[in-house]
């Protein structure tokens, strides 16, 4: 399975970014997508993620009702929509991909994309 993660980029605070990855590879179907994200001198931390139908959705605390994960079936694309951006959102966000079922955990993601750096700043 292949990743590729776009749409990082600077935001002033308070605003919106829109992260998209798309996927490709086989057994796609047996996968739930979804996003980390690590910011300097921490952990890679669990954000939000769908499974593969898009019929349940995960977030983590600290972004739940700011933060949206959606599934485009029709090109194998997860969206990660991203409102009331605060300075502690700064960090590399990575598109991953875990199998159905499997927690939101860092040892249980199978394939990672490259980051894409999100920065929140004035």
């Amino acid at each position: 399975v292949q990743l590729q993660a776009s749409g990082g980029g600077l935001v002033q605070p308070g605003g919106s970014l829109k992260l998209s990855c798309s996927a490709a590879g086989r057994r796609l179907d047996t996968y739930s997508l979804g996003w980390f994200r690590q910011a300097p001198g921490k952990e890679r931390e669990f954000v939000a993620g769908t499974s593969w139908r898009g019929t349940n959705t995960y977030s983590a605390n600290g972004v739940r009702g700011r933060f949206t994960v959606s599934r485009d079936g029709a090109d194998n694309t997860v969206h990660l929509q991203m409102n009331s951006l605060t300075p502690d959102d700064t960090a590399v966000y990575y598109c991953a991909a875990v199998q159905d079922g499997r927690p939101w955990l860092v040892p249980d993601v199978e394939y990672w994309g490259k980051g894409t750096q999100v920065t929140v700043s004035s």
